[in-house]
């Protein structure tokens, strides 16, 4: 029994270490699903670019870990206004499908570019710091897992700030409960769209150069299951809600690290879509969603 409880706490602190990288990708899919109901599926690689770039940052300019960090965290916002510009913004009035069809569009365009320019051979990320192992009692827990969820529980933090307490954040809320209303009231629309892929497309790549820290190893293809993962978290939430998805991340990676713990690791994909399976069929709109009904 006691083994049990060691090994149970011991896969707890791996889980919301893990957990917290997926509330970051989240983070992401629920901002631009709030203001736009854009289910972005091409946000897990803007995660895979923010990796680059602070791979980019450490060996080619140097940058220690936080400068790294801010540096990929300005190219992934810049990458994503560019995108919305791109791709999104002509198809804000299509039909739901096609805005869709375009996401995935955009997905394997950068994976594919990716794979033109950096070639598919995996990276080795480089250590910006030395890993410490603490010891405490029976439990161990390193100092990468430390600054990973330091890293989350500051940039929630930040986010939290931004939306609830700016005037940015405030007409990101205003622009989420009603756009045309909003723009009646003198809100440049676009300019808020652009400012929430920047803040998403910041925090994923963040969740990037924090996984490449952890696991030393990058490829332009890294993004396509943590992607669908934080797209998982975010339902289990409730999308469009910003708590939801720190909650549904962290949960997330929880059970993920229970099931590798206790049963197999081949299993634990399946554990995660297996909880978008249940939590669409007996609670859709997610944990802290409310159900809404619609007039037809």
């Amino acid at each position: 029994m006691e083994s049990f409880m060691h090994q149970f706490f011991q896969q707890l602190i791996n889980g919301v270490s893990l957990g917290s990288i997926y509330a970051l990708i989240a983070l992401g899919y629920t901002m631009i699903y709030g203001i736009i109901k854009l289910i972005n599926f091409a946000h897990g690689d803007i995660y895979m670019l923010g990796a680059y770039f602070g791979f980019y940052a450490t060996t080619t300019l140097g940058l220690p870990f936080i400068p790294a960090i801010i540096f990929s965290m300005a190219c992934a916002a810049i990458a994503g206004i560019i995108i919305e510009r791109i791709a999104y913004r002509p198809m804000r009035n299509a039909p739901r499908i096609a805005i869709l069809i375009t996401a995935i569009g955009v997905s394997f365009f950068l994976e594919y570019g990716m794979i033109l320019l950096v070639s598919p051979q995996p990276r080795t990320f480089p250590a910006v710091f030395n890993a410490t192992v603490y010891n405490m009692g029976p439990l161990v827990a390193n100092s990468q897992q430390l600054v990973i969820l330091l890293n989350s529980i500051i940039l929630m933090a930040v986010l939290t700030y931004i939306v609830n307490k700016t005037k940015a954040g405030k007409a990101m809320r205003a622009v989420s409960f009603d756009a045309d209303a909003a723009r009646l009231m003198g809100i440049n629309i676009d300019r808020v769209i652009s400012t929430t892929f920047a803040l998403g497309s910041a925090l994923a790549a963040a969740g990037g150069v924090l996984v490449g820290v952890y696991y030393n190893s990058i490829d332009p293809l890294m993004g396509m299951m943590p992607g669908l993962k934080a797209f998982v978290a975010a339902v289990l939430g409730g999308i469009g809600i910003i708590p939801g998805a720190m909650i549904g991340g962290i949960i997330l990676g929880v059970v993920e690290a229970m099931v590798s713990g206790f049963l197999s690791s081949t299993f634990r994909d399946a554990a995660a879509f297996g909880i978008l399976i249940l939590i669409l069929l007996y609670k859709p709109s997610g944990l802290l969603g409310k159900n809404v009904r619609e007039k037809v």
